[in-house]
This record gives structure tokens, C-alpha cells and sequence, in this order.
């Protein structure tokens, strides 16, 4: 069966590759169909594969002992779930759990490795992956830390707008009280003030953006930070993709 050429890829880091690469590292990778609520790579469990996103959205979710929980970064198109095997670990303290459906090409562990080995290019994309990553979770912290709850919800609408088709994000009030850390009624609340600015529409389990531009002002300077590290180190990706 003839392989998909390295263009039609949407996975950011597999279109990045030099075509040599490419065309070692696409003998290892199966397509994995990312379901809702899956978890492709569980906390504090040894890793056996990373997975290069190309459609749907993995959440990176932290959890205490004692239950709390929240979203301290996300993963889309333009990157790769499985950090920690790139970094010298074999596993991750947080879960990596599909918050958006879609598909992500599975590339196993020993043959990560071996790449690592053979290609130095590949070892420094991965590696400037890992700094974007790193900012995006120190943004977030930023976010949590110091500005309010809508623009924090405003900033994650756009985080998740940045890496899907289209306006339509499928989530509910639920799914946002656990990633942003809050109660449903604050999330009720955020998404009236955005709402009646007329940035987004809401209806039963999907969030309509109506005008991006004023999400970005409703966010204000909790957004873009992270992703103007990306675009430093990896080339723009920011745009909504295109098939």
C-alpha cells in the first residue's frame, strides 16, 4: 500500500521533518483513533509510544492525591504527546487525556529512540517542541495566577480554536470547570460576559466563536506568549489549519 505523502500530513512536527526523516520515521507510526475521555498516556505509567496529534485535541491534566485536578497545557496538531520519553523519563507525573476527538499517529518508544540516534534535526525539533511546551504551561500558570476568569476562559477558547477545523468547539460547562480549576458557576458566568460581548455563542455541548478578534482583546495578555515561542522556534502554526 503506497504511504500518504509527508504534504498531506497536518501533524506540524511530522510536515517539519527533513524528507530523509520523514520517510524513516513514517515506516513507524500506526494511526490511533483518539476517542473522548481516552487517556493515551496515564500518569505515573511507563510509556511505550508518542503520539504525533493530527486532528482532535489531548488534554495534559494534573491530579493531586487528594482529587483536585486541572489542565496545565494542551496538545493539538502542532505537537506530540509523550514529552517525558524525549526528556530522559519513561513516564509523566499528569494524564494525557483527549478532551477533542480525532487521530494521532503512534510512534513506538524503541523507535523513537533510535531516531533520537540517527538524526540530530529530529533530536532539536523535538527538543524546541519541549521549550514551546515548557512556556505553555508556565503561561498557564500565569494565566491561573493573575488574571481573571474570563479572560483565562477567553485564553483557553483560543488555545482551543488554534488547533481545530472551523468555529465549533465541542465542550461542555463540566469539562471547562475541571481544566480551568473552578465551579460550574464561575464557568456560568464567564461564558455570560463572553457571550454578551457577542464573542461566542453557546448551545448544548458546543462553543461557537463569532468573532476571534474579540476573544483576543477579551483574553487581553494571557494569550500569545506560548505561542509566539512556538512560532519563534518552529515556524507560524497558530492559524486555523486547513485540509
Amino acid at each position: 500500500m503506497k504511504q500518504p505523502l509527508q504534504a498531506t500530513y497536518r501533524n506540524r512536527l511530522l510536515v517539519g521533518l527533513r524528507p530523509a526523516d520523514f520517510a524513516w520515521v513514517q515506516n513507524h507510526l500506526t494511526p490511533v483513533v483518539l476517542r473522548v475521555g481516552d487517556v493515551p498516556m496515564p500518569a505515573a505509567t511507563p510509556l511505550t509510544h508518542v503520539y504525533f496529534v493530527e486532528q482532535g485535541i489531548v488534554s495534559l491534566v494534573a491530579r493531586s492525591s487528594d482529587g483536585e485536578q486541572a489542565e496545565i497545557g494542551l496538545v493539538g496538531y502542532e505537537g506530540v504527546v509523550g514529552l517525558p520519553l524525549i526528556l530522559g523519563s519513561d513516564r509523566a507525573p499528569y494524564d494525557g487525556q483527549v478532551q477533542m476527538a480525532g487521530l494521532a499517529w503512534a510512534m513506538p518508544a524503541e523507535a523513537l529512540f533510535a531516531m533520537l540516534q540517527r538524526s540530530a534535526a529530529f533530536s532539536e525539533g523535538l527538543l524546541r517542541y519541549a521549550q514551546a511546551s515548557a512556556v505553555q504551561v508556565a503561561g498557564t500558570a500565569l494565566a491561573n495566577a493573575r488574571y481573571t476568569l474570563a479572560a483565562r476562559l477567553a485564553r483557553w477558547l483560543l488555545m482551543c480554536h488554534d488547533r481545530v477545523e472551523g468555529d465549533d468547539l465541542p465542550t461542555t460547562h463540566r469539562f471547562l470547570s475541571v481544566m480551568l480549576g473552578v465551579n460550574r458557576t464561575g464557568v456560568s458566568e464567564a461564558m455570560a460576559v463572553l457571550e454578551r460581548a457577542g464573542v461566542i455563542a453557546t448551545k448544548r455541548g458546543t462553543i461557537t466563536i463569532r468573532d476571534r478578534e474579540k476573544l483576543i482583546a477579551q483574553a487581553g495578555a494571557c494569550y500569545g506568549m506560548p505561542e509566539a515561542e512556538y512560532d519563534r522556534l518552529l515556524g507560524p502554526t497558530t492559524s486555523t489549519p486547513t485540509v
